[in-house]
């Protein structure tokens, strides 16, 4: 079975015995996903990047302890949201997606960036995601959470309420809610 077919699991679990290639193949399985939930959560590349290498050095720290009661991505995603969680405590940083200096900027462009698009369809989608990111950017933090992690983790409903620590009731009425606040939000877009 080639590394590309292995299942996130049993490639954690050579890493944890040594295997540098296989956290190498995790890394660029998980890669972009990670990266897009954090920086749509903080707003900012940066800190995006710098949250990252914590996630993947905390991945490389706890993989002789990993057990894979779970999917590895509600793991990684645990310590994702963990990351965050903890960045938000120290930094609190209000930056509004309107002001000239927020760097959420580059993400709302890469929300768009879709080179088979000619300029006018371009413009409307670029359009379309500086509106999508406002939006996420006004539900609170929960539901967000909740949409972000079942959209670019793939979560199920249930593997978001393990990664949150909460009932499946409440990570389904979180996802429902962001769904149904977003819709809400876009339409006045619209």
């Amino acid at each position: 079975m080639t590394e590309a077919a292995e299942p996130d699991e049993i490639l954690m679990s050579r890493y944890a015995r040594g295997d540098a290639a296989a956290f190498e193949c995790l890394y660029r399985r998980h890669e972009m996903r990670t990266w897009r939930y954090i920086v749509r959560n903080v707003g900012n590349r940066a800190i995006a990047d710098e949250l990252m290498q914590e996630v993947w050095f905390a991945v490389a720290r706890e993989a002789p302890r990993y057990q894979p009661a779970a999917r590895f991505t509600t793991w990684l995603f645990t310590i994702a949201r963990n990351r965050i969680i903890d960045w938000a405590r120290t930094r609190r940083p209000q930056t509004s997606l309107d002001s000239p200096d927020c760097e959420a900027q580059p993400a709302v462009m890469q929300l768009s960036s879709d080179s088979s698009l000619g300029p006018l369809a371009a413009a409307v989608t670029s359009e379309q995601a500086s509106a999508l990111a406002q939006a996420l950017a006004r539900l609170p933090a929960e539901q967000r959470d909740a949409f972000l992690m079942h959209i670019e983790a793939g979560l199920s409903v249930e593997e978001l309420a393990q990664v949150a620590g909460v009932s499946f009731e409440t990570a389904k009425s979180r996802l429902r809610y962001a769904r149904m606040k977003l819709r809400d939000l876009l339409q006045e877009h619209a």
